[in-house]
């Protein structure tokens, strides 16, 4: 992609405005949080004390926004609490300049490294080196400075309390996690009807587990629907795309078929109505088609084989995400339908949330971890503490005030990738232009008084939270209005505050844009070792199930589901990468087009083929399977030389173990489903020999073109 065309398409990503579902009382809620702490300081008489606390409340409430399965309690006063402390110490050094500019550098490096721990994090980092800029214009003695720092955590004290006293659909992000989850369940079997290998997006159940981490307390108080259905969903997948394989499942054509598409379509109406009653904490509601679909036909099985056991499996796990609801389950018509029973059934266990306490060396490790020159976030962190330093001493020497606005606007836009920074710039400087020109145009027809304007900015406030979701270009624009509005409190002119806002937030979304395109930290080098890595998490998830065919006796099933998740986190990992390189103005370095849209079906393929084999593990008592052995042997060594190949651009030789799976072959008279899974597995795997091979077309790195977006 050319500058030219990567500036176009981040101009137009800033500017888009999405429709999303608003939450009204949620933004109500974080206003008034707002309102509470600037009506409390122009209570006491101190408009300029009102203008610069109402910060705290501001930021926590922002960060309470961001997606996170932590309690929002515990977000805000977190943030608020490191607002306190950058607040206090950014006035111990604010009357010296170089001390200043050296505590900004030192304080807005560690604020980008935060991203390593996490987006919420990151964003929290970046809120206290905004409290930080605006500590310039603080009272000039230290006891003035620690009653403004202990009025932002007191804002964050209020939202924190008004959560807890106002909660507004408790448990809702974890419902809506886990409805999402079915729901892609449910559109999967749907898919499947009609295509019998279609490819499914892991990441609403990567989200649902997510959300399933809960503390033991959390767990005790947990709704009943949010104990099982997850489990559920992901036992659901494997038997859904075994269903409908033709190689292992329902024949292509015929009464089969027709009959393995009649239960896909009642397990996307089943799972769709589990994911509504769980969004909405109602009871079930299913057709009673969909229930007769379910039931063994009078004239018996239709299906055989592998299908057959697939299709009993499917039924009893769609019975039970129905019972693990909790509900009575109701019938569009009642006369053919009767209620099941409430007794349902729980997972038996919970995934563990670490306290805060033990976060703190989980997040060492995670900076410890990319505390290297390759890595975009410490190149991300080294980039803002630069441009931080740079902006403050322009906006100081510029003939303006408030000259801190400029490495705001900087610090506020940048992130760690290229699209995302570009995109946000843009959207940054038209919603200032935007929100500054309707609150100039306010203050200039109506000259509000100090109170007229705090409701002004409340009601920015209100606009922002509500909005948050649609788009960084609104959520500017009102920022930009509610600072009008709260120098407005102080007395300051609205067009001295306007000019200033406007040129100074160019140059700091300039100085943003130019660090980034004099010092990256581009995504496209990195692809192959992505791929690699995905490579070779797929191995170890194969390895996991076919050593289970080897050994039924020793059979661990956390072993696999482990391997599983680490697949699954290497492919998102893999698809992050490719969406960022996609948008960035590189050319490709060993990786074309078509070689990573070829590459990424094979390792989907691959993936989607070892779920296919663990829907049908053995039972411990079963025969071990000496040809399965022989393939996980040799399936090891070969993946270990494999990953290599594919990071220094060598062939890939699947010769020796296709000579191994043709032994397996001759021996199995019965042609059972894992000889048969591994056939397409080395189907995929030479798939993506043929994709990285430097000899073909798909490979070859003279081939121009840009990075394609997720399979």
């Amino acid at each position: 992609m050319t500058w030219s065309s990567a500036l176009k398409e981040a101009a137009r990503s800033g500017l888009t405005i999405e429709r999303t579902k608003l939450t009204p009382l949620i933004a109500v809620r974080g206003s008034a949080g707002v309102a509470i702490v600037i009506g409390l300081c122009l209570w006491r008489g101190d408009p300029t004390l009102a203008v610069s606390s109402a910060f705290g409340a501001f930021a926590s409430g922002i960060v309470t926004f961001q997606r996170s399965m932590r309690p929002r309690p515990v977000l805000a006063l977190a943030v608020a609490g490191a607002l306190a402390v950058s607040t206090f110490l950014g006035y111990l050094a604010a009357a010296h300049t170089v001390a200043f500019v050296l505590l900004l550098a030192g304080w807005t490096f560690l604020a980008g490294m935060a991203w390593a721990i996490g987006p919420v994090s990151g964003l929290a980092g970046t809120q206290t080196v905004a409290i930080m800029l605006v500590t310039v214009t603080l009272p000039t003695t230290v006891l003035g400075a620690m009653v403004h720092a202990a009025l932002i955590f007191f804002g964050g004290l209020v939202q924190a309390a008004l959560i807890v006293v106002f909660p507004v659909r408790p448990w809702g992000t974890q419902r809506d996690a886990l409805a999402d989850a079915l729901a892609a369940e449910a559109d999967y079997a749907r898919r499947l009807r009609q295509d019998p290998v279609a490819a499914f997006d892991p990441a609403p159940l990567m989200d649902a587990r997510l959300a399933s981490t809960v503390t033991p307390r959390q767990a005790r108080r947990r709704p009943v629907q949010l104990h099982g259905p997850r489990g559920l969903a992901e036992r659901v997948r494997p038997v859904l795309a075994s269903l409908a394989d033709p190689v292992v499942g329902a024949p292509l054509e015929g009464p089969e078929r027709d009959r393995a598409r009649d239960l896909l379509g009642a397990a996307g109406t089943v799972l769709d109505a589990v994911a509504h009653a769980v969004r909405h904490a109602k009871p079930v509601r299913l057709p009673p088609e969909a229930m007769a679909t379910l039931e063994v036909p009078a004239t018996g099985p239709m299906l055989k084989g592998a299908a057959r056991r697939s299709a009993y499996r499917l039924i009893s796990l769609l019975a039970d995400a129905v019972e693990l609801t909790d509900e009575p389950v109701q019938a569009t018509r009642p006369t053919t339908e009767a209620e099941r029973g409430q007794g349902g059934r729980g997972e038996g266990s919970h995934l563990l949330r670490p306290s805060v306490p033990r976060l703190v060396p989980v997040a060492l490790r995670a900076l410890r971890r990319e505390a290297r020159w390759s890595s975009h976030i410490f190149r991300h962190a080294l980039r803002v503490a630069a441009v931080a330093a740079a902006g403050y001493l322009l906006g100081t020497a510029l003939p303006f005030g408030h000259g801190y606005w400029a490495p705001l606007a900087s610090v506020m836009v940048m992130r760690p990738d290229f699209a995302q920074t570009y995109s946000r710039g843009v959207a940054r400087f038209s919603g200032t232009l935007v929100g500054v020109a309707v609150a100039g145009a306010l203050m200039a027809l109506a000259h509000p008084s100090e109170y007229l304007s705090a409701g002004l900015a409340v009601v920015c406030v209100w606009l922002m939270y509500l909005l948050m979701r649609t788009g960084f270009s609104v959520t500017s624009a009102c920022v930009a209005a509610y600072v009008v509005f709260l120098l407005g409190i102080a007395g300051e002119g609205w067009e001295q505050t306007v000019q200033e806002r406007i040129v100074l937030t160019l140059v700091g979304g300039l100085l943003a844009m130019l660090s980034y395109a004099l010092f990256p930290a581009w995504e496209t080098p990195k692809l192959r070792d992505r791929l690699a890595e995905w490579l070779e998490a797929n191995g170890r998830y194969a390895l996991a199930v076919f050593d289970t065919y080897a050994r039924p006796a020793g059979r661990r099933p956390r072993q696999v589901r482990e391997a599983l998740l680490d697949a699954r986190a290497a492919r998102a990992a893999w698809e992050e990468s490719e969406a960022r390189a996609e948008k960035e103005p590189v050319r490709h370095r060993g990786l074309s087009l078509t070689a990573a849209k070829a590459a990424s079906a094979a390792l989907a393929t691959m993936g989607r083929v070892t779920m296919i084999l663990e829907a049908h593990l053995p039972d411990k008592d079963a025969e071990p399977s000496a040809g399965a052995a022989a393939f996980a042997a040799a399936l090891r060594p070969v993946l270990e030389r494999a990953g290599e190949a594919v990071r220094e651009e060598c062939d890939l030789d699947w010769s020796a173990l296709r000579a191994v799976w043709e032994r397996w072959d001759a021996e199995d008279e019965s042609q059972g489903v894992a000889v048969r899974a591994a056939d397409l597995l080395l189907d995929a795997l030479d798939d993506l020999a043929e994709a990285l091979s430097p000899a073909s077309p798909a490979g070859d790195p003279a081939t121009p073109g840009t990075i394609p977006g997720p399979q």
